[in-house]
């Protein structure tokens, strides 16, 4: 039975489709639409439910050993309220998971991907023994709640409610509150190509927080509304942002997925020797952006041609409410990877022009 958020009452009382999605029951939209829901979110706030995603915590002076062993970032130089986005990887470089890790004055907080939460703690476990390090792994999932809200009118709107310290965050920053009695964790980091905050809190306040957070959220002229995953999906994609599962899997090498700059080869860290190789030959393939002819969807798994050789694979596609256009991400054969590059893409037989563009598709103005 898939598991429920402390958010289901509220999105089901909204008109929210629910999904199966990684084991959780989510919203996959509302009463509006994916596309109006996507264009809310560029245009002024949406609010996210992304309490399916794993929070994994860790205290105790090991800690920064785990992490270093675990972690594709050189988590020592990291200061307290700062957040980065790093991978995790198998002995080969493939990656098991991409995640975000945050140092707090006390402990360090990992957010990892719902489908990956148990494969990423039973890791952390397997390495702390391997290394007989002394730190406490909490997985504090379920005893907590996330939401993301993001969008252009976000900062002034949240700012507003909870205390001065979120006004000054920067991007990758965070900050730990308390207001009417609640703990809340505030970030700033943004997966839609907006700025944006994402909050992590107690379970159990869930309810509370949503009233105070969202405002007039439901109201047809509210600055901030609800959002499903089908847009933070597309917003995603727009982002130029890879998704695990799409972009990422543990046969694919954050190299090969235009991740270097978040890849430290000077470090020791599982995976590394494969990814220094890698590095150094060049990989075989690289993820692209590719902007196709007419307005049809490129699905995953669709093939690239050049001519009628096969060279790449569509990981994700979409026809973007923000460009008007049908864009997607593929892996394709390095030397046909520059910019400019014409290709075709096989829409159930049928060979449709696309050339390659920069990543991302969208960017804030």
């Amino acid at each position: 039975m898939a598991k429920r958020t402390p958010f289901y009452d509220f999105h089901v009382s909204a008109g929210g489709k629910m999904v199966d999605f990684a084991g959780w029951e989510l919203p996959i939209s509302y009463r509006k639409g994916i596309i109006e829901e996507h264009r809310q979110c560029r245009a002024s706030g949406s609010l996210f439910d992304v309490s399916h995603m794993g929070r994994i915590y860790f205290t105790g002076k090991g800690a920064v050993d785990l992490l270093d062993r675990v972690l594709t970032r050189n988590v020592a130089t990291q200061a307290v309220g700062q957040s980065r986005y790093s991978l995790i990887c198998n002995e080969s470089g493939g990656v098991l998971d991409d995640v975000i890790i945050s140092r707090d004055a006390r402990n360090w907080i990992l957010v990892c991907n719902a489908s990956n939460r148990e494969k990423v703690v039973e890791h952390l476990l397997s390495t702390r023994r391997a290394l007989d390090l002394d730190v406490d792994i909490a997985d504090q999932t379920e005893a907590t709640a996330m939401v993301a809200i993001q969008g252009p009118k976000v900062m002034e709107r949240i700012s507003s409610v909870l205390p001065a310290e979120v006004k000054n965050l920067k991007r990758y920053h965070f900050a730990t509150v308390s207001m009417m009695f609640i703990k809340f964790t505030v970030f700033r980091s943004g997966y839609t190509g907006e700025d944006g905050y994402e909050v992590i809190l107690p379970a159990k306040m869930a309810g509370m927080a949503m009233k105070m957070l969202g405002g007039r959220i439901g109201d047809e002229n509210a600055t901030i509304q609800l959002a499903g995953l089908g847009a933070r999906d597309t917003l995603r994609l727009e982002a130029g942002m890879p998704l695990y599962g799409h972009e990422l899997h543990e046969n694919i090498d954050p190299i090969s997925a235009g991740l270097q700059f978040a890849v430290d080869l000077n470090k020791d860290f599982i995976g590394a020797e494969a990814l220094r190789k890698i590095a150094a030959d060049g990989p075989r393939r690289k993820l692209v952006g590719l902007e196709l002819t007419g307005t049809r969807i490129a699905r995953q798994g669709y093939g690239v041609f050049s001519a009628n050789n096969h060279v790449g694979e569509i990981t994700s596609g979409t026809l973007s409410p923000t460009l008007g256009k049908s864009i997607a991400m593929a892996y394709v054969d390095t030397p046909l990877a520059a910019e400019g590059t014409e290709l075709q893409v096989d829409l159930k037989g049928t060979k449709t022009p696309a050339r390659v563009v920069p990543l991302p598709f969208y960017k804030r103005s």
